[in-house]
């Protein structure tokens, strides 16, 4: 949602698309994203070359990320032996940098309203559909719904609605979710919504939000222009500046991504690193987290039907590792539009926060009174289907919000997570919130496997020094403590 219409003397103002005409080559936004040698990288990169494609990977092994041209070397790579030996490095770095967690998370729709025309989307404005926006009351029985089931992490999601009382809605529902406590307490919101000016998200940091997304969708202007014919959203740049209009406002943790499917993979890959790669440079940290989603086909929206550039399930492994690869400090986030199994595959190859037990329309969690959804969701295990899934596959699930509350946030994050640091606090903190999931809301089954896997990252995983402290706060949580963190 856009919140109010930005002006030519509003602070902070960076350009709309009702009063400024298409920006110039030196415009800030054409600084962020240089097609040209985006295209340029990509025309040089010729054939897998086994000994370049080894290079890189040694190289990215050092921990440090990779530069546009190493990450156009993989991309280009399309030998199975190759890409399974990029498999295995980005397996490894993210084990180096994150350990074997998995941050869970659930959204929460509060409106499908939306006057943008996303030829992509199911909430667009031209569907023919139901629309619904919730009231704060509707909001507190969702979250009820998700605390029962044991979340402890949202995604607070709308659709784009213009008009004075969209910001007030939205802080009245970030305020909701925190003081509702029905079956638990959610301890961390996270925001995704359309671009604001600066005073707005000054409003918005006053809300104890964690961190702010936007999806780019593409970072292909053209393509773009072509995906959102009319709108708000039909401002390129008005969007793809909204981080730097964030951070300047003291939001420290922001979230980008691209929506594949619509333009050459490779390019808007690249094109992420370089957004990454501007926002350090200018405000000295990078993106919190980058999500990867790809087109979900839904009847509202014909062109999800038939996706303009398709990308193959080993195209997504090809992303998520070349990512891990290239921004070694940055979570990776995959949604429920993926199936179990390839979502089971992508967290040996670099994700680290993924949602479960989703629904993606208003309502969805609490309501028989059921609306349109913005996408399809292909992954319906329930969160203690999915929690023991992970914990089968040797990863540790972790509703950690200690960072967040302890203030490692943006660079202060970023300077425990590029060295491998943090992991020395989200391990002991992961198996915290764990064994509360396990005490208060697991099935049976689920509870058995996480014992015996909080055991194991206990002696084999969490640093001697740190063993008696750890062992002292899971004595503490099983006899009725809860919300302990390091």
């Amino acid at each position: 949602m856009n919140f109010r219409e930005p002006t030519n003397d509003d602070p902070g103002n960076m350009g709309s698309a009702e009063s400024h005409p298409a920006q110039p080559a030196s415009s800030p936004a054409n600084c962020i994203v240089d097609e040209a040698q985006i295209s340029g990288i990509l025309d040089a990169c010729g054939p897998s070359d086994p000994g370049k494609v080894r290079e890189v990977i040694a190289k990215a092994r050092e921990l440090r990320g990779l530069g546009l041209e190493d990450a156009a070397t993989l991309l280009k790579c399309d030998d199975p032996e190759l890409l399974e030996e990029i498999f295995a490095a980005a397996s490894w770095v993210k084990d180096a940098i994150y350990g074997r967690r998995v941050v869970l998370f659930a959204p929460l729709y509060y409106s499908s309203a939306c006057v943008n025309n996303c030829l992509y989307c199911g909430f667009r404005k031209d569907a023919k559909r139901s629309r619904r926006s919730l009231s704060l009351e509707e909001v507190a029985r969702e979250v009820a719904a998700l605390q029962r089931e044991g979340h402890r992490r949202l995604l607070v999601i709308g659709g784009e609605t213009p008009g004075p009382k969209a910001l007030d809605h939205l802080l009245g529902v970030i305020r909701t979710v925190y003081e509702t406590r029905e079956g638990g307490d959610i301890r961390r919101v996270n925001v995704e919504t359309a671009p604001m000016t600066v005073d707005e998200f000054r409003e918005l940091a006053k809300a104890r939000i964690g961190t702010y997304v936007v999806f780019q969708e593409t970072y292909h202007r053209e393509t773009y222009r072509t995906m959102h014919p009319d709108g708000p959203k039909a401002d390129y740049d008005w969007r793809v500046e909204v981080m730097d209009r964030a951070m300047r406002a003291g939001i420290g943790d922001v979230g980008i991504g691209v929506l594949f499917g619509l333009y050459d993979y490779r390019f808007d890959v690249l094109a992420l690193l370089q957004h990454a790669r501007h926002l350090e440079a200018t405000h000295g940290t990078g993106p919190h987290t980058i999500s990867v989603p790809r087109i979900e086909p839904t009847p509202e929206a014909p062109l999800s039907l038939s996706p303009p550039a398709p990308v193959s399930d080993v195209d997504l492994c090809k992303i998520v590792a070349v990512l891990r690869l290239s921004v070694p400090y940055t979570g990776i986030i995959l949604s429920t539009r993926e199936t179990s199994q390839l979502r089971d595959k992508l967290l040996d190859l670099g994700v680290s926060q993924m949602s479960a037990g989703s629904c993606t329309e208003p309502g969805g969690y609490s309501d028989v009174q059921q609306s349109a959804s913005q996408f399809p969701v292909a992954d319906k295990r329930s969160l203690d289907d999915v929690i023991r899934s992970i914990a089968q596959h040797g990863y540790l699930p972790s509703f950690c919000t200690g960072c967040y509350r302890k203030g490692r946030t943006g660079a202060d994050f970023m300077e425990l997570a590029k060295p491998g640091l943090i992991r020395m606090h989200c391990l002991p903190n992961a198996l915290l919130t764990y064994l509360e999931y396990l005490m208060d809301y697991a099935s049976e089954e689920t509870r058995e496997v996480g014992l015996k896997l909080i055991e194991h990252q206990i002696e084999n995983e969490v640093p001697v020094a740190r063993r008696k402290a750890v062992r002292t706060m899971i004595e503490r949580i099983r006899t009725g403590e809860r919300d302990l963190y390091f």
